[in-house]
């Protein structure tokens, strides 16, 4: 079995590409997914989140308000750092399960959709890391369209993130996105060739 880390940028298209290797029959584990699912109302997650920041990241509806939290950490490095401290301990445990069963199935090829991959130093987890890598310029009219996000708040996102450098530095394999999502199918499906090829 390979063990693949995916990673790339906000605005990169990974969960693009995450989405497109599952679809060639990849166990995708979603470390995005994880990190909403273990601060649902109701878990441990949840409620140190607001002992830490307080109910006003919370909606009206007692949910976390994400918007809100992001505006709050990605301008505080502090703050980023000690809402981290939260959840990632909770993602890995629960990673860590879901990689337990991908290695009781059969699957070739196991990817970890993994954002701050490069920033956590995690590359040595895994066979082969993937960048997905897109311009700056183009990621932030993306998320700018896509999510409504206001430009100052992607740029603040993406200098708290690792710069392409250190991120290119980090990667095994590059998907290139950016171009048109016709581009993107055609080299996802290459990649995927690849890992298999890898994978024997």
């Amino acid at each position: 079995m390979l063990k693949v880390g995916l990673t790339g940028g906000i605005g990169s298209g990974k969960s693009a590409v995450s989405a497109a290797l599952a679809s060639f029959g990849a166990v995708v584990i979603d470390a995005d997914a994880i990190a909403r699912e273990v601060v649902e109302p109701g878990t441990p997650g949840f409620a140190e989140i607001v002992a830490e920041f307080g109910a006003g990241v919370l909606t009206p509806e007692g949910r976390l308000d994400r918007p809100r939290l992001g505006e709050l950490v990605f301008a505080d490095e502090e703050r980023l750092e000690r809402l981290n401290a939260i959840v990632h301990p909770k993602v890995a445990e629960r990673s860590g399960r879901l990689m337990e069963q991908a290695l009781d199935s059969d699957a070739e090829v196991v990817v970890y959709d993994v954002p701050l991959l490069v920033e956590n130093g995690l590359e040595s987890l895994y066979d082969v890391v993937v960048v997905v890598d897109t311009p700056d310029e183009t990621r932030v009219e993306r998320v700018a369209r896509d999510r409504g996000m206001p430009p100052e708040q992607i740029r603040a996102r993406i200098a708290s993130q690792a710069d392409r450098e250190t991120r290119l530095a980090s990667a095994d394999l590059v998907v290139d996105n950016s171009g048109s999502r016709e581009d993107l199918e055609r080299r996802v499906e290459e990649l995927w060739n690849e890992l298999l090829r890898r994978a024997a």
